[in-house]
C-alpha cells in the first residue's frame, strides 16, 4: 500500500460479492415474515475479501460508484444503436404531412 498524508481526494472501487446468506436478496427468510438480514446491513452485498459487511457510509459511496459505472455502460450502448428497418424511415422526416411535416399513417 502506498504512503499517504492526509485524506483521500477520490474514492476507490472496493471487491464487493453477494452475501452468502440472503444471497444479494437483503432479506432472510423468518417464520412468520421476511427480516433483514444482519450479515450485510441489508444491502446484499460484503467485502469480497474479508466476507465482512461494509460501514453505511462506505457501502453508500461504493453502490453509488457501480451505479453510476452502470449508467455510463448503458449510454454507450445506446448511443451506438443506429436506426434501422422500418424504425429508421419512422423517425425521419419524409415531409408528407401538413405543411412538409412527418406524416407516419398512425
Amino acid at each position: 500500500m502506498k504512503k499517504q498524508h492526509g485524506p483521500v481526494f477520490k474514492a476507490d472501487q472496493l471487491d464487493l460479492a453477494q452475501c452468502s446468506i440472503c444471497r444479494g436478496k437483503a432479506v432472510v427468510k423468518g417464520v412468520f415474515h421476511e427480516l433483514a438480514c444482519v450479515q450485510c446491513n441489508a444491502s446484499g452485498w460484503v467485502s469480497a475479501d474479508t466476507g465482512e459487511a461494509l460501514p453505511l457510509e462506505v457501502l453508500v459511496t461504493q453502490l453509488s460508484i457501480r451505479l453510476q459505472a452502470a449508467e455510463e455502460q448503458i449510454a454507450k450502448i445506446h448511443c451506438f444503436k443506429p436506426a434501422s428497418g422500418p424504425e429508421a424511415a419512422y423517425e425521419q422526416n419524409n415531409r408528407r404531412g401538413a405543411g412538409g411535416t412527418n406524416f407516419t399513417g398512425d
